[in-house]
C-alpha cells in the first residue's frame, strides 16, 4: 500500500492472507476485504481534502454497491457513470452527485439520464447541440445542470492500445483542431480521460500538453470545472501523492475552476480475492488443473491487457512458459485453466509447494477492481458469488448467482 506523510491519518493495519481460512468461503467468490477498502478509503480521502479536489467513484472499475455506505463514511459523495444503468444505481445507492460520461447518448436513454445527473459531459459537439435544448430546459425550470465537453489532448503514455483512449484516430472526445475558436454556449466544464493506473508525475506532463492546448478555454471565465477523468493509481505501493497534491492544487489555483479525480481502480485495488476450487487435473505432457471459475468469464483482463494474476502461495516456472517439459521446476507445476469449454480459457503455468488435490483453493489476487465489473455467464458456468470479510473476521456471503441471473440475460 502507498505511505503518508506525517500529516495523514493512520491507517488501519490490513489482513494477511495466510491468517484467513480459505476453505470455510464458498466457491467460487470475489472476496472483499472492508479493512483493505478502508485503508485506500482513507487514501483518498486525504487526497480529496488536501488537494481541494472532489474525488469520485467511477463505476467502469468499481461499482460493488454493497460498500457504498463505507464509502459515504469517507466523504466520496458522488460517481462517475457511464450509461443509463450506472447512472440508475448512482442515483439509487450512491445517493450522491452523478457525474455522467458517454461515447454517445441515445434519444431513448437521455431524458432519464438528465432527470438523474449532476453533471453530464458530452464526445462531441454534435451530441452537445442535439441535446442542448433538453438541458436548457431542464435548467429553465430551475435544474442545476452542469455540461461538459471532453477533450482529447492527444497525449497519453498507455502501453496497451486496447486501453489508451487519445491513440490514432480514437473516437473519444474532441481534438484542439476540432474544437472551435469559442466555447459552445452553455458549456461550463471540460473533461478528459488519458491515464491508465498512473503515477502523478504522468498527469503533471498531461497537464501541461493539456493548458498548452486548451489554455485559451480554461482562462475564459466560462468554465468552472475540470474533470481529470480516472486512472490515478493513487493506493498503489509507491505513488507519489504529494505530487498529485502539489499538481491540483496548482491546476485549481492558476485557473480558478474546481478540479474532479473518478478512479474506478484505486479504490478497489488490492482489496480482494476471487477464491476458486481444483475440480479435476487432468496431464497431457504437462499437469493442468481445471479450477470452478473461468478466466475468459470472470478474468477477462488477464486476456485483454493481457496480464499474468498472482495466485496465493504459488510462483513462476523458473523459465517461464515457454520452458521444455522435461526441466522440472521445484514443487509441482501445473497449466491453471478454467471451466469452460474455450481452448484458451486458461490463465497461465503456475509452481506449487505441493500436488494439487480436487477440492483445493487456488486464490487469485486483487481481483475486486475492474475484474468484477466485466464478468459474464459464458457457457453459463456458476458465477462467484460476491462476499465481504468484516474486520472482525466474519465473512458475509451477500451475493449468491444462480440460473434466474443466468436466464435473465437471454431470451
Amino acid at each position: 500500500m502507498t505511505s503518508l506523510p506525517d500529516s495523514a491519518p493512520v491507517l488501519p493495519e490490513v489482513t494477511d492472507p495466510a491468517s484467513i481460512d480459505w476453505a470455510s468461503i464458498p466457491s467460487p467468490a470475489f472476496v472483499l476485504d472492508e479493512t483493505r477498502l478502508r485503508r485506500n478509503l482513507a487514501l483518498i480521502s486525504h487526497v480529496q481534502r488536501e488537494s481541494g479536489a472532489k474525488i469520485i467513484v467511477a463505476f467502469k472499475g468499481f461499482s460493488m454497491w454493497s460498500t457504498f455506505p463505507i464509502l459515504r463514511e469517507y466523504g466520496i459523495l458522488g460517481a462517475t457513470a457511464s450509461s443509463l444503468n450506472e447512472v440508475i444505481l448512482a442515483d439509487e445507492e450512491m445517493q450522491g452527485e452523478v457525474h455522467t460520461y458517454a461515447p454517445a447518448y441515445s434519444e431513448e436513454d437521455f431524458p432519464e439520464i438528465l432527470r438523474r445527473s449532476d453533471h453530464i459531459v458530452f464526445n462531441s459537439l454534435q451530441q452537445w447541440e442535439r441535446f442542448r435544448p433538453q438541458v436548457e430546459a431542464a435548467r429553465a425550470a430551475g435544474r442545476s445542470i452542469h455540461a461538459g465537453i471532453r477533450v482529447n489532448p492527444e497525449y497519453a503514455e498507455v502501453e496497451t492500445d486496447l486501453y489508451n483512449p487519445a491513440g490514432p484516430f480514437s473516437r473519444l472526445g474532441v481534438t484542439r483542431r476540432e474544437f472551435p475558436d469559442t466555447l459552445p454556449e452553455g458549456i461550463d466544464g471540460l473533461h478528459f480521460h488519458t491515464l491508465c493506473e498512473k503515477d502523478s508525475d504522468t498527469l503533471e506532463r498531461t497537464l501541461e500538453v493539456l493548458q498548452e492546448k486548451f489554455g485559451t478555454f480554461l482562462g475564459s471565465g466560462q468554465i468552472r470545472w475540470v474533470n481529470f477523468g480516472g486512472g490515478h493509481l493513487m493506493t498503489r505501493e509507491g505513488y507519489d501523492l504529494e505530487r498529485l497534491i502539489r499538481v491540483v492544487r496548482a491546476f485549481r489555483e492558476k485557473w480558478q475552476v474546481d478540479v474532479i479525480l473518478e478512479p474506478g481502480s484505486a479504490f478497489g485495488w488490492g482489496t480482494g480475492w476471487l477464491v476458486s476450487s481444483v475440480l479435476d487435473t487432468v496431464h497431457n505432457v504437462k499437469d493442468a488443473a481445471l479450477l470452478d471459475v473461468s478466466v475468459s468469464a470472470h478474468m477477462p483482463d488477464v486476456l485483454e491487457m493481457p496480464y499474468r494474476p498472482r495466485i496465493l502461495g504459488a510462483g513462476d516456472p523458473p523459465l517461464g512458459d515457454h520452458r521444455e517439459a522435461e526441466d522440472v521446476p521445484p514443487g509441482h507445476l501445473y497449466i491453471i485453466g478454467g471451466t469452460t469449454c474455450l481452448a484458451g480459457d486458461v490463465v497461465g503455468e503456475y509452481v506449487f509447494p505441493k500436488p494439487l488435490q480436487v477440492g483445493d483453493r487456488v486464490v487469485f489476487d486483487d481481483m475486486i477492481h475492474y475484474t468484477m465489473v466485466k464478468t459474464t455467464f459464458f457457457n453459463g458456468v456458476k458465477h462467484p458469488d460476491i462476499g465481504i470479510l468484516r474486520p472482525d473476521g466474519r465473512y458475509d456471503r451477500v451475493k449468491v448467482f444462480g440460473y434466474e441471473e443466468f436466464k435473465a440475460k437471454l431470451s
